[in-house]
């Protein structure tokens, strides 16, 4: 645990735990939206999640030059935010909403936890030395395994408490619960970016110029 004295490994697992918790509900508040607001079938909600992870593989290949660019500071505060927006947005999602606009909003989505995932994670081992780097690497792994199970948890007790005891066959409140329950991991993952307010403007400058870094993990 001495390691998270070093700032930018601190600011990285700790800020993304906390980014991740609005991120890793949506796996699974989509589909439920898709599937019991919208009335698709199944397969029709999974091609649905696909634009994501089209946009994520895309946004690896200008992820490198973003981070070189701007920095990580800005692009984590940025970027953290627009993710928060995307978020919210889903709540505008309902049955007469356009095929081509939800599309669009998986792509956004994609696009911006993309971008978030490498750089939080290759921020993390920016500053930690060779003799540390295992060990950095588990508490990073651990800290994302954690924080995405605690993202499923919050966005499901969200829904939750959002539906009360409303049956879950009344279509339109649980699409109002789910939609209330994107407003609220929204506002969570825009506080979120605070956290990486403590960055400064070179960290991260050890990735940028050249060094290898470790691979990002998958999107959700």
């Amino acid at each position: 645990l001495a390691l998270l004295r070093i700032r930018t490994f601190r600011t990285a697992v700790l800020g993304g735990f906390a980014t991740r918790l609005g991120v890793g509900g949506l796996p699974f508040l989509l589909p439920l939206l898709y599937q019991l607001g919208l009335g698709l079938p199944a397969w029709k909600s999974g091609l649905l999640m696909m634009p994501t992870a089209l946009a994520a593989m895309g946004m690896k290949l200008i992820s490198a030059q973003l981070l070189s660019r701007f920095g990580y500071r800005h692009v984590l505060i940025v970027n953290t935010v627009c993710i928060g927006i995307t978020i919210g947005l889903f709540a505008t999602v309902k049955s007469g909403t356009p095929l081509a606009v939800i599309v669009m909003l998986g792509l956004m989505q994609g696009f911006f936890n993309s971008l978030q995932f490498s750089s939080m994670n290759t921020l993390a081992y920016a500053d930690v030395g060779q003799e540390d780097s295992s060990m950095a690497s588990t508490i990073s792994s651990s800290f994302q395994q954690l924080s995405m199970s605690f993202g499923l948890a919050t966005g499901s007790l969200v829904t939750a408490w959002f539906l009360g005891n409303v049956p879950q066959t009344n279509r339109v409140m649980v699409t109002s619960a789910l939609h209330s329950a994107f407003v609220a991991l929204s506002v969570v993952t825009i506080l979120s970016s605070l956290a990486f307010w403590t960055l400064r403007r070179e960290d991260g400058e050890s990735i940028t110029k050249g060094a290898q870094v470790a691979p990002p993990e998958p999107v959700p």
